[in-house]
């Protein structure tokens, strides 16, 4: 009976923060403590590598997606326009098909680009990801501005950088 009891009372003092039902990025609206892995396994805290004063595309996506490669492609055509965001490409994928990636659009070229695999799955939980490709939009100082699941055109995500 008093493990009854107890039980009930750990259920009770967790409802709280199930009750809002809100994914963990709408709560906190800043960057994750996250560690990415290189294309050769070595790792780095992302808000270490984050340019000072900058805003922030974080952006989730497999290389597998078409939707994710397309996007890519568009983003590149128009990268001048994005010289002052500092764009985060983060999957869950393995090393190896992130490389693929990186080399057949030859983002190690990019100097405002990041690509890292997010080994732990952080992203899709902090996010509560459902589809790909996912965008979380931070300002300057780091703090959300918007998210958004699925394809974006380089205007629309501009313009919410108000660029």
């Amino acid at each position: 009976m008093k493990y009854l009891v107890f039980l009930f009372i750990a259920i009770i003092s967790f409802l709280p923060g199930y009750s809002q039902g809100l994914p963990p990025y709408k709560q906190y609206r800043t960057i994750p403590a996250v560690k990415l892995l290189n294309p050769d396994s070595t790792g780095y805290e992302l808000k270490a590598k984050l340019q000072k004063n900058k805003p922030v595309l974080i952006m989730i996506f497999s290389p597998e997606c078409d939707h994710c490669k397309h996007e890519t492609e568009e983003m590149l055509k128009n990268i001048d326009k994005y010289k002052d965001i500092q764009i985060v490409m983060a999957t869950p994928l393995p090393l190896k098909e992130m490389a693929g990636f990186i080399t057949h659009y030859q983002l190690q070229k990019y100097p405002n680009i990041l690509v890292g695999r997010d080994y732990s799955y952080t992203f899709p939980v902090y996010y509560n990801i459902k589809n790909l490709p996912f965008h979380a939009f931070y300002n300057a100082n780091k703090q959300l501005i918007t998210a958004f699941e699925g394809s974006m055109s380089s205007q629309a995500v501009l313009k919410i950088f108000g660029k």
